[in-house]
């Protein structure tokens, strides 16, 4: 990770205990490769070690998700959650004049997304944007074009919603190709920008409780979250256990 200061310790992955405020200053003065890391992704990570390495080499990884404040806070850190989609909607406020270029979501939902956001925030410079339905998943043909596409573009903000680990495998090979750009994997985002999916009201918000409002909704997301989170709390706290051990020893 390019940036040491500011770093909490959570199951062998390094995420920055940046503020808000303080996230966004980063990002628009490194720019990079941003995680907005949840138990999910950790999860992920102990069967893909790709994704794993690839978090490991991002410049900014920010708590996404009330599980990683949690175990955050099991460790004894205090870092605070940063909502992936209002850190990216902050950044494209941020960024609006540069150019802008958007990639994920069906085709109807990235059009209507495009069309608010620009209704939205005055000025909005999107220079490229595109579904992120492949004729396959890891059609090659239309992977590669797509990063052509995007690098031919030149953006210096790239928000790409096509799911983890996809999206993190293609900011990986987009990053290289695009050494000052910023590039934020933004999970589901414009489905709730195009009005397709409604956000959390603010109370559920304010009471960590996003989750549940969205398990409510979406109730297949139940088989995502359970038993993903209660074992992630374990698995922090047994973590927690054996470090305190360590030291005395």
């Amino acid at each position: 990770m390019g940036y040491n200061k500011h770093m909490a310790k959570l199951l062998g992955f390094e995420v920055n205990e940046f503020t808000f405020d303080e996230a966004v200053e980063f990002a628009k003065q490194n720019r990079g490769h941003v995680v907005t890391i949840n138990p999910e992704i950790i999860e992920q990570t102990n069967k893909d070690k790709g994704l794993a390495q690839i978090i490991h080499e991002a410049d900014l990884v920010i708590p996404d998700g009330i599980g990683v404040q949690i175990g955050l806070k099991i460790l004894g850190y205090n870092v605070r959650r940063i909502a992936g989609i209002e850190f990216a909607r902050r950044m494209l406020e941020e960024m609006k004049g540069s150019p802008i270029a958007l990639i994920g979501a069906k085709p109807h939902v990235i059009e209507k997304a495009v069309k608010n956001l620009q209704a939205e925030i005055d000025g909005l410079n999107i220079v490229y944007c595109r579904d992120g339905y492949f004729k396959n998943e890891y059609n090659v043909d239309e992977y590669k074009k797509a990063i052509n596409d995007i690098v031919s573009a030149k953006p210096d903000l790239v928000l790409v919603a096509l799911g983890s680990p996809l999206q993190d495998y293609f900011i990986y090979e987009l990053k290289p190709k695009l050494p000052n750009a910023l590039l934020i994997g933004v999970g589901g985002s414009f489905d709730v920008w195009a009005g397709e999916v409604e956000r959390a009201p603010e109370i559920y918000q304010k009471l960590w409780l996003e989750w549940l409002y969205r398990t409510i909704k979406e109730p297949k997301r139940f088989k995502r979250i359970f038993p993903t989170l209660p074992l992630f709390v374990l698995k922090v706290l047994l973590d927690g256990v054996k470090n305190v051990i360590c030291r005395r020893n």
